[in-house]
């Protein structure tokens, strides 16, 4: 059966997206050329400026695809959590600690800013910053966390990932600087907990949810 036209831009798309995933992180944003990328996918640049306007637009729907990946993730990894507090808290390290994979560091956290702009304003950003919102409310609403406004701690929270994450991808030596952003982001992460709870400090590795 023939494709409809709808189904051939959504594999052209596909195509691209996944050709320029692979050059980008090969080559840099600069570099990587859209002759040989729109080769690569067995298309045109015609199809490319249909598609996405531009390399910057072609960029930008790779990032969101990674970034969205990225997110969904540390979600998971959270979900494993023994509790929603320690979710939070493994979602936000996992998140820093995928700033050591050089897909990602070179496209989502060198390349990304550097041509898009401030990651807070992209659409995967905002996603992921709905979902904390979401964690941080329950939370709040269980007397976990302090009774502070759910969307300013959620973006303080998911600021401080981000940032730790653009430190580590900027680094010289982003294995020494991981376990230190991690630790970090805990720390700030606990100045949130309602008073009765306490503040635990990240090395004593023992940030949870009291049970009773």
């Amino acid at each position: 059966m023939a494709k409809t036209r709808s189904e051939t831009m959504q594999e052209n798309r596909a195509k691209l997206i996944a050709a320029a995933r692979k050059a980008f992180a090969e080559k840099g944003y600069a570099s990587a050329s859209m002759d040989e990328l729109t080769a690569d996918a067995g298309l045109t640049r015609g199809a490319l400026y249909h598609n996405f306007g531009d390399k910057r637009g072609l960029l930008a729907a790779v990032v969101d695809q990674i970034d969205t990946e990225m997110a969904a993730r540390a979600k998971e990894i959270g979900a494993r959590a023994d509790s929603d507090w320690q979710g939070l808290l493994a979602e936000g390290a996992a998140y820093i600690e995928m700033a050591l994979n050089p897909e990602v560091q070179r496209i989502v956290l060198l390349d990304g800013p550097a041509v898009l702009g401030d990651p807070s304003q992209w659409p995967s950003q905002n996603n992921c910053l709905q979902v904390t919102k979401s964690a941080v409310e329950r939370l709040i609403a269980r007397g976990i966390l302090k009774p502070l406004d759910a969307e300013a701690a959620a973006r303080l929270l998911s600021g401080a990932a981000l940032n730790a994450a653009l430190w580590i991808a900027a680094s010289e030596n982003p294995q020494s600087v991981l376990p230190k952003a991690v630790e970090a982001f805990q720390a700030l992460a606990a100045g949130l907990l309602a008073e009765r709870f306490g503040i635990r400090t990240p090395k004593q590795r023992r940030l949870h949810e009291p049970r009773g």
